[in-house]
């Protein structure tokens, strides 16, 4: 007599979200790396109170500053996942954040085929100090990094405007601007109602309305 197969009821979806976040030396004026700092743990307690059975939000923070990339956050669950403050200093490797960010997509072994279209998020308040358009061209020509939704943002009037859109690749979306280090916690609250939107629909892999409030002034 054959055994009948043990049935299996398949767990929540992940939904990756990637921030690749600009801790440079600039990062220090102004209150900016104190907000960015402040805004992750909020976004990430946010995200905890997520429950649901139909997708797992997934983080990952990848910093660059100093002349390197460092994956802050490995990515996990973001039950799980915590902050530490990230101090800010040196260069802006952005385009080895960029390549950074496409190996850690197409990592099978840690983003698997059933995920959701990931979620990918630059921040940023330079120019790059690295060779940035071959990288991100690989990024966006990737399958997941193509697919990807893509938010940017924009901090102080140094920020290169012309690399965050080519990283949003889309002539009708939006890089957010902030102008006062408060504004980067408005943007991650922004950041965090796009996901959970995603997480709580019928489809996940919708496009999720993003839209700024008219008082956070993005």
């Amino acid at each position: 007599m054959s055994k009948l197969k043990e049935l299996t009821i398949p767990g929540a979806r992940p939904l990756p979200v990637i921030v690749l976040a600009d801790v440079s030396g600039s990062m220090n004026t102004d209150g900016k790396i104190q907000s960015l700092n402040q805004a992750m743990k909020e976004m990430l307690e946010s995200f905890k109170s997520e429950d649901d059975l139909r997708a797992e939000i997934q983080v990952a923070v990848l910093t660059f500053g100093g002349g390197t990339v460092r994956r802050h956050v490995p990515l996990t669950s973001a039950a799980s996942a915590g902050w530490t403050d990230h101090p800010a200093a040196g260069g802006t490797p952005m385009g080895a954040a960029f390549q950074t960010a496409k190996d850690l997509l197409e990592d099978r072994s840690a983003i698997p085929g059933r995920a959701y279209r990931p979620t990918l998020v630059l921040l940023s308040d330079g120019q790059p100090t690295d060779e940035w358009k071959g990288p991100l061209k690989v990024l966006l020509d990737s399958e997941r990094g193509g697919k990807a939704f893509r938010m940017a943002l924009g901090i102080g009037a140094d920020a290169d405007m012309e690399v965050l859109s080519a990283f949003l690749n889309d002539p009708e979306a939006r890089v957010f601007k902030a102008d006062e280090a408060r504004q980067i916690r408005e943007f991650f609250r922004l950041v965090t109602m796009s996901v959970t939107s995603r997480s709580r629909s019928a489809n996940p892999n919708v496009a999720p309305q993003v839209n700024a409030a008219e008082e956070w002034d993005l």
